[in-house]
């Protein structure tokens, strides 16, 4: 099943992912990369997710 729309949310990051990478391609990431790599997977996740209610 294909997914055909994707919150604004979740498409900036998955943007902003694929600008990170695409500017360290070829090479691993160092390790403050890494680090930053993680936040913006975290932002992707939490995007996914939407917003908490509490």
């Amino acid at each position: 099943m294909a997914i055909t729309c994707v919150p604004d949310a979740t498409a900036e990051a998955n943007e902003a992912i694929r600008r990170f990478m695409a500017a360290r391609t070829g090479r691993p990431l160092w390790p403050e990369e890494q680090d930053k790599y993680e936040e913006l997977l975290d932002t992707w996740a939490a995007a996914l997710r939407g917003p908490t209610t509490n």
